[in-house]
Order: C-alpha cells, then sequence, then structure tokens
C-alpha cells in the first residue's frame, strides 16, 4: 500500500507536483502538496493542493468551478516530485488560460502563445 510519509519533501513538508493532462500530454500547472493535500487528493479523487501563500488546502476548482480530478498519480525516480494526470474540468491557470505555461522564450523575447479561454 503506497505511504505518503515515504515521499522526500522539502524542509516545509512540500513536494511539487505537476498537473498534466492524462488525454494530451499538456503541462498544465505546478503547485505544492504536503502528505495531507496528497491523501486528500486519493481519498477524493479532486486535486488538492498547498497553498504556500494563504497557508491552507486549497481543492482544485472550489472558487472557479475549473476541478481537476485525478486519473493518475506518477512519482519520479527520487521520490521528490509528483505527476498527476488529471481530467482537466475548464481553464487550469488563474488567468483563465488552458495551462499555467502560456509564455514562450522565442529569440530571447517573452511571446505569449496562448489567450485567456473566452468561455
Amino acid at each position: 500500500m503506497f505511504d505518503p510519509a515515504s515521499l522526500k519533501y522539502d524542509a516545509n513538508g512540500l513536494i511539487p507536483a505537476i498537473a498534466q493532462d492524462h488525454r494530451s500530454g499538456e503541462v498544465l500547472m505546478m503547485a505544492w502538496m504536503n502528505a495531507e493535500s496528497l491523501r486528500r487528493t486519493l481519498d477524493s479523487g479532486q486535486v488538492t493542493y498547498w497553498s504556500r501563500s494563504r497557508q491552507g488546502f486549497w481543492a482544485k476548482g472550489e472558487s472557479s468551478g475549473h476541478v481537476q480530478r485525478l486519473v493518475e498519480l506518477r512519482l519520479d525516480c527520487d521520490r521528490d516530485c509528483l505527476l498527476l494526470l488529471v481530467d482537466q474540468h475548464g481553464p487550469a491557470c488563474h488567468t483563465n488560460r488552458r495551462s499555467c505555461f502560456y509564455t514562450a522564450i522565442r529569440d530571447g523575447r517573452e511571446v505569449e502563445i496562448m489567450a485567456p479561454s473566452e468561455a
């Protein structure tokens, strides 16, 4: 049985978690989890992160309705980073974009490669 305590957390008890669309493979966002947010995610299927700024749990979509449902959890080889394969409902980014990774560096310049959703 998987034990969240077996992971390597940082000094603040956090581990980076990358959310990826389980169908397309698109990287949607990166956030932080702790052992309890991971347990909540595994128990409910709704992805729950730890908000460093608010110092509290943050169930993705609780205010926006843009919920992430966990399809599969993967651990990296060092057990210090998580990959969450998710079913994303609506935009993943708080800027109303599909992904938080909407800025590219091209020819030394920042370029927005994704517009906000109009939905």
